[in-house]
């Protein structure tokens, strides 16, 4: 199984658990496994096409997975795939 760390806004989603075993060969398949078990997982991450939405980042160990095979970046037991929403805000200066 693959450990995949949920990020605090979508703790309400998944029990509050911060992280999750799951079985799957590719990052996909772990997003969707999560989303089996707690459904409206996968909502929050991808977008009407299938695609991880532009404003989340999903690692493989330290990997964005863009940045490999996306969503078909294949994953092993010992990985561990951190979704990140991005940060906004901040004080506006005059």
């Amino acid at each position: 199984m693959t450990t995949v760390y949920i990020p605090t806004p979508l703790r309400r989603l998944t029990a509050g658990a911060s992280k999750l075993e799951v079985e799957g060969s590719s990052v996909g398949e772990l997003i969707l496994a999560v989303d089996a078990q707690h459904p409206g997982v996968a909502a929050k991450i991808l977008d009407a096409d299938g695609e991880v939405k532009r404003f989340i980042n999903v690692f493989r160990n330290d990997d964005e997975i863009r940045s490999l095979e996306g969503l078909d970046t294949p994953v092993g037991e010992r990985d561990r795939i951190s979704i990140v929403p991005a940060m906004a805000g901040g004080a506006a200066t005059a």
